[in-house]
């Protein structure tokens, strides 16, 4: 695969699904037709897709744009090799569609919205993915997470229990902070896709140039 898997995770709360609508925005691409666009090669840019997770979750719960799946579609879809990566948390399945590697095998950029659970099991099956951990403080994701209103009081002081992971010692872990101005945030989260882009455009010079 000469793609690049750009696997952003953090806790409830921590804004992940906000920064990825952001950074879609941000540098103007489609959602899902975006890999295969001309007019990113004739810049020497590689394509961006963002994956849109299938979740054992009414599709209108939260701000990600997902797929609602019952646990028995989600079974059979799993079954049937037609995830990449798939994972439990919470009581929710989530699983992301193994289109992914298509996308990856065309050298795409693709983002997909991962667990901290996940992590080491998602760099086994993709040892060269570029993890991005997402955080805030204790006391900004407690006032995310009341809210949004989709948890009582119980299943929020267990998010925030579990917020305070201690993730495995992964290389090239990129940290960002999403406790203060979003716009910051959205800046350095943007920075990230738009400077793995420049590497391949001077990359593909320099070979050019041999």
């Amino acid at each position: 695969m000469t793609g690049t898997l750009v696997y952003v995770m953090g806790p409830s709360g921590s804004g992940k699904d906000s920064l990825i609508a952001y950074v879609r925005k941000s540098i103007n691409v489609s959602y899902a037709q975006t890999w295969s666009s001309a007019v990113h090669t004739r810049k020497g840019l590689r394509p961006i897709f963002f994956s849109r997770r299938y979740i054992t979750r009414p599709a209108n719960a939260g701000e990600e744009r997902h797929y609602r799946l019952t646990r028995e579609e989600f079974r059979f879809r799993k079954n049937s090799g037609g995830f990449a990566l798939s994972w439990e948390s919470h009581g929710l399945c989530y699983g992301i569609s193994s289109e992914i590697d298509m996308r990856l095998a065309v050298g795409a950029i693709v983002v997909v919205n991962g667990s901290r659970e996940y992590l080491p099991e998602a760099t086994k099956k993709y040892p060269a993915l570029v993890p991005v951990l997402v955080s805030a403080r204790p006391d900004v994701l407690r006032e995310r997470l009341e809210k949004r209103g989709r948890e009582n009081a119980k299943d929020i002081d267990e998010r925030l229990g579990s917020a305070v992971m201690k993730l495995p010692d992964i290389p090239g872990l990129i940290e960002l902070d999403n406790s203060g101005a979003f716009e910051e945030a959205g800046r350095k989260f943007s920075d990230i896709f738009l400077r793995l882009r420049r590497e391949t455009a001077t990359q593909k010079k320099e070979k050019r140039g041999t």
